[in-house]
C-alpha cells in the first residue's frame, strides 16, 4: 500500500463552513483511488471557514501523475445539506511530488465535482481568475471560467481521461444551465425558476444579496424621499424640486444642479455622461434632419458644409425610439421622443448644441429647436432629448450591451443568471413602471437594439474609428476606455499565448468552438451581418474576443452604470418619463408648461432612489486587476498578472492626477473603481 497525503483549505469567507461530510477519489495516469471519507482529528470541524485539514488517502499502488480529484459531501441525518466554499486542494504523492489542486467555488450539493491540477490539465481554466474574482458575484463568476474550454483542449491529449471526465462534466453542465427565450428576437438567456433555483454558486454573495435588498428597501428613506414615493401630484414650482432633490448630493450631481440648462454642459454629456455611445461624426446631414445655414449660423460666419469638412459637425440620432408605444404612468398617456441632435464642435473646443428635432419625420408641426428660440423653447427642446437619452441607455447602452450580453456570454460557458436576477426586478421598477419607455415599448427598444448590434461596436478601438469620434476634445470616456482595452488586450494577449502556441491549436478545439457558435446563435441569434465570428480562426482573433468580453463586463459596465445618480438624480436633467407632447410650434412654452410636463412626484423620486440604488458600490467590491485568492503557481501567469496590476495602477494614477484638473471629473473608467465584472 501507499500513502497520499491530503491538505484540504476551507476559503476564509462569511458562511464558508461546512458541517457534511467530505469525500475525495484521486485520479491519475496510471489509474484512481477508492472514494475515501475524509475524517480527521478534526472532526466537524475540519472544514469550518478558513481550516487547513490534513488527511491520508491509501492506494494499492501508486497512481502516476495526478490529473484530477473528485470531491462530493453527504449530508448527515442532523445536518442539512448546507453550501461549502473549498479553496484548495493539495496532495503530496508517495514519489514526494506536490499538486495543487485550485478549486475557489461553492459546493452546494450532494454530487460529484471535478478540479483538475494547477499546473498541468487545468493551466487555461485559471488564466481568467487574472481578471476576476470569484465571490458568488453571478456575472464576475462566469469569467472565471472562461477558459475552461481551452483547458479541455489540453486535457483530451492524455489518453482515455479527457473522455471520461469531459463527457460527464458536460452533461452535468448541460443540465443545471439552459437556455431560454425570455422574448422574441431577443438575446438568449438562463432557464431558472427564480434566483435561488440556480446553482449556488452563480447567486448574490451572502454580502451582496442583503446590501442590494438593504439599499433596496432604505434607498427612500436614506435620501429623505420617504413618503413621497406615493404622491401622484405634478412638480408645482422648481423650488420644490430643489428641496427635494437636493436631499442627497454627489460632487457631480450638485455640478449637474448648477449647470443643467447649460448648452456646454448639454454637449458634455454625449462625450462624458452615462451614455457616449450615441454621438457620431456629421459628415451629410440626414434627408430627414433639414437644417439650413440660417438657422445654425445666422450670422453667416460659417456654414454646414465647411464645418463638416473641418469635421466639426456631430449628430445624435434617435432613431430607434421612433414610433415606440409610450408608457401609462399614474393614469396618464407619457411621451418619447426620437429626437435628431446636431452639434457644433465650437473654436474653444466645447460641443454645443446648434439644432434639435424632436421627431424622425420632418413636417410643420415638428419643428427645428434652436439655441436662438425662446428660453423655454429651446429648454424644454433639451429636456426631451436627455429624457431620450435615458431610454435609449438604460435598455441599450446599459441593460443589452453589458449585462444581458454578460448573461451570453456566461450561460454559453454554462456559468451564469437568467433575467431573473435582482438586475431585473430593478430594471421592472425603473423601466416598465416608471419610464416612458415601460410596458410594450420596452420590448421594441430592446428587440431593435438586438437588431443592430454589432461586434466592432462592442470593441472600443473600433467603435471611435465608426463613429469618426478620435479627434474629439475633451473625450475622456474614449481616452480612459481605449487605454484599459489595450492594458487588457495586452494581458489576455499573453495568457494565451502561453497555452495557445499555433493558430491551428485554435482551429481544433473543438470546445472552444461550441463556445463561440453559442454565443453566435443565442446571443447574436444567427445574425452574420453582426460580425460576430462563427469559429475562431487564429490566436489573435480569439485574443481581440476574449479582451472585448472582458472589457464589456468590467471597464464598459463601469462607464455606463457607475454615473447614473451623478447625472439623474437630478431630474430635470435626465427625466425618465414626461408626461406632455412637445411643442408642434414655437413659442408656446413656459416654466409651467415645463413643469406640467416633467414626471409626477412619485414617479421622480422612484427613478432617482433607483438610479442611486445602481450607482451605490457593494462593500465586498473588487476593483479590476485585484484578486482575494491565489489562482496561480506558474512563473509566466504569476509574472503576466502582475504587470496587468502594474499597468493598471499606473493608469489610475495618471487619471487621478488629470482629473484634478477638470471641473467635471472623469472617474468611472478609473482602474481603482472599476468592477472586475458586471456585479449589480
Amino acid at each position: 500500500m501507499v500513502q497520499y497525503e491530503v491538505a484540504v483549505l476551507t476559503g476564509d469567507r462569511l458562511n464558508s463552513t461546512t458541517l457534511n461530510n467530505v469525500f475525495i477519489k484521486l485520479v491519475g495516469t496510471d489509474g484512481e483511488s477508492d472514494r475515501t471519507w475524509l475524517m480527521g482529528l478534526k472532526g466537524a470541524t475540519s472544514f469550518v471557514r478558513g481550516a487547513v485539514s490534513k488527511f491520508k488517502v491509501s492506494c494499492p499502488t501508486s497512481l502516476g501523475n495526478l490529473v484530477l480529484i473528485e470531491l462530493d459531501k453527504q449530508s448527515l441525518p442532523l445536518f442539512p445539506e448546507d453550501a461549502w466554499f473549498c479553496a484548495k486542494v493539495e496532495v503530496k504523492s508517495p514519489e514526494g511530488d506536490i499538486y495543487s489542486f485550485p478549486i475557489y467555488r461553492w459546493i452546494a450539493d450532494s454530487k460529484v465535482h471535478r478540479f483538475r491540477d494547477g499546473k498541468g490539465l487545468g493551466n487555461c481554466t485559471k488564466a481568467v481568475f487574472q481578471y476576476t474574482t470569484f465571490t458568488r458575484n453571478p456575472f464576475s463568476f462566469f469569467l472565471s471560467f472562461l477558459f475552461f474550454f481551452i483547458a479541455l483542449r489540453v486535457f483530451e491529449d492524455n489518453h482515455h481521461l479527457g473522455r471520461y471526465s469531459r463527457q460527464q462534466e458536460i452533461q452535468q453542465r448541460e443540465e443545471d444551465y439552459r437556455w431560454d427565450a425570455y422574448a422574441e428576437k431577443m438575446s438568449h438567456s438562463m432557464k431558472a425558476e427564480n434566483p435561488f433555483s440556480l446553482p449556488y454558486e452563480v447567486q448574490f454573495s451572502f454580502t451582496k444579496t442583503k446590501e442590494f435588498l438593504y439599499t433596496a428597501s432604505t434607498g427612500l428613506t436614506e435620501l429623505k424621499l420617504k413618503g413621497l414615493d406615493n404622491c401622484k401630484k405634478k412638480w408645482d414650482n422648481i423650488d420644490s424640486i430643489n428641496r427635494v432633490l437636493c436631499c442627497k448630493k454627489t460632487d457631480i450631481s450638485e455640478y449637474v444642479h448648477e449647470h443643467w440648462k447649460e448648452d456646454a454642459f448639454f454637449g458634455y454629456q454625449f462625450l462624458n455622461g452615462v451614455n457616449p455611445m450615441l454621438i457620431q461624426l456629421c459628415t451629410a446631414l440626414p434627408s430627414n434632419f433639414p437644417v439650413t445655414d440660417d438657422m445654425v449660423f445666422p450670422h453667416g460666419q460659417c456654414t454646414l458644409a465647411h464645418e463638416m469638412k473641418k469635421g466639426n459637425i456631430f449628430l445624435c440620432d434617435y432613431k430607434r425610439l421612433d414610433g415606440v408605444k409610450a408608457n401609462t404612468i399614474n393614469g396618464k398617456k407619457q411621451y418619447l421622443m426620437a429626437p435628431l441632435v446636431l452639434l457644433h464642435k465650437d473654436p474653444h473646443d466645447k460641443l454645443m448644441p446648434i439644432a434639435i428635432q424632436l421627431k424622425q419625420t420632418p413636417s410643420d408641426d415638428n419643428p427645428i429647436f434652436l439655441p436662438t428660440d425662446s428660453e423655454y423653447d429651446w429648454l424644454i427642446a433639451k429636456i426631451f432629448v436627455r429624457s431620450a437619452d435615458f431610454n435609449e441607455h438604460q435598455l441599450n447602452v446599459h441593460l443589452l450591451r453589458t449585462h444581458l450580453l454578460a448573461e451570453v456570454f456566461a450561460v454559453s460557458l454554462l456559468r451564469n443568471v437568467p433575467m431573473v436576477h435582482p438586475l431585473y426586478k430593478v430594471t421592472d421598477v425603473l423601466v416598465w413602471k416608471f419610464a416612458s419607455s415601460g410596458g410594450e415599448g420596452m420590448f421594441t427598444i430592446l428587440q431593435r437594439s438586438v437588431s443592430s448590434l454589432t461586434y466592432s461596436s462592442l470593441c472600443i478601438p473600433d467603435d471611435i474609428a465608426e463613429r469618426g469620434v478620435e479627434a474629439v476634445p475633451n473625450f475622456y470616456y474614449r481616452d480612459d476606455g481605449l487605454k484599459v482595452w489595450d492594458i487588457i488586450h495586452r494581458s489576455v494577449q499573453g495568457m494565451l499565448g502561453y497555452y495557445y502556441k499555433s493558430d491551428r491549436e485554435v482551429q481544433e478545439d473543438s470546445e472552444l468552438q461550441k463556445w463561440i457558435l453559442d454565443i453566435f446563435e443565442h446571443g447574436f441569434l444567427s445574425q452574420a451581418e453582426t460580425g460576430i465570428p462563427q469559429t475562431f480562426t487564429s490566436v489573435t482573433e480569439l485574443i481581440k474576443f476574449v479582451t472585448m468580453v472582458i472589457y464589456t463586463c468590467s471597464a464598459q459596465h463601469a462607464a455606463v452604470n457607475s454615473g447614473q445618480f451623478d447625472y439623474a438624480g437630478w431630474m430635470p436633467n435626465t427625466p425618465i418619463s414626461l408626461q406632455l407632447p412637445p411643442p408642434t410650434k414655437k413659442g408656446t412654452t413656459s416654466e409651467a408648461t415645463m413643469l406640467a410636463t416633467f414626471p409626477d412626484v412619485n414617479v421622480t423620486v422612484q427613478g432617482m432612489a433607483t438610479v442611486w440604488l445602481l450607482s451605490k458600490q457593494s462593500s465586498d467590491f473588487v476593483p479590476l486587476g485585484q484578486y482575494p485568492e491565489d489562482h496561480f503557481t506558474e512563473e509566466i501567469p504569476r509574472k503576466i498578472l502582475k504587470d496587468f496590476q502594474t499597468e493598471l495602477e499606473i493608469l489610475s494614477g495618471v487619471i487621478k492626477a488629470r482629473n484634478k484638473h477638470l471641473n467635471v471629473p472623469y472617474t468611472y473608467m478609473d482602474p481603482a473603481v472599476v468592477e472586475n465584472s458586471v456585479a449589480i
